[in-house]
């Protein structure tokens, strides 16, 4: 197996021509338990995130690099997406099903007179992960669970680059143990469906053998 790799959410991501971004999230297929693509997101959210498939990344570390250029990154998959809900509250006199709210169309700012009514202002749109069926995202500040209670939050992930696959779950800084690093191995990891799950108690946890990855922080 080739040298495990550190994937740290929040890395800064580099195309063949420069800066695109950082790491946000990841997505995982929980069958196959690997991943299969990285959500990365322009600084400062200065143009949508994208969906980069894990083929694309040549190598991790401080930063991760992708073999495409910036323009190639921006024809990848948007990372979001956008729903518009129907109706608005209120008493308007129509039934919700004849009317369609603009989106970013505030009723707040229209007269003192309209607050009476009950008219709520603000957008009428929904905004979403994109994540393609059957598979998971997993985000840095996930919660990861014991079999007896919360043991810390997500970090990172560990990486077979040789297929993608998940072989340990990082944890933040800030868990029970202080600084020591913590790496749940994927096998006792029962379910990343809502935060991390797995199937070891916190004494356990604590007991786990260091992971040595000869990759920086």
């Amino acid at each position: 197996m080739s040298q495990p790799e550190q994937l740290i959410i929040g890395t800064k991501v580099v195309c063949s021509d420069g800066d695109c971004g950082e790491l946000k999230r990841v997505v995982i297929d929980p069958v196959a338990r690997a991943i299969t693509h990285l959500v990365v997101e322009p600084k400062h959210r200065e143009a949508s995130g994208r969906l980069v498939p894990i083929d694309l990344v040549s190598s991790t570390g401080d930063e991760i690099r992708l073999q495409c250029t910036r323009s190639e990154f921006q024809a990848l998959d948007q990372a979001e997406e956008s729903h518009f809900l129907p109706g608005a509250s209120g008493p308007w006199g129509y039934p919700q099903g004849d009317m369609l709210t603009l989106p970013y169309y505030g009723l707040g700012g229209l007269g003192p007179g309209l607050g009476g009514l009950g008219m709520s202002a603000g957008p009428y749109v929904v905004i979403s992960d994109r994540v393609p069926p059957g598979e998971v995202e997993v985000r840095r500040g996930d919660h990861v669970r014991a079999t007896d209670g919360n043991i810390g939050r997500v970090k990172g992930l560990v990486v077979d680059p040789s297929d993608h696959h998940v072989t340990h779950f990082l944890l933040d800084e800030g868990h029970l143990w202080g600084e020591k690093r913590v790496a749940i191995p994927i096998g006792a990891v029962k379910s990343v469906e809502d935060g991390v799950q797995v199937t070891l108690s916190k004494d356990q946890v604590r007991d786990l053998p260091p992971v040595e990855i000869d990759q920086p922080e």
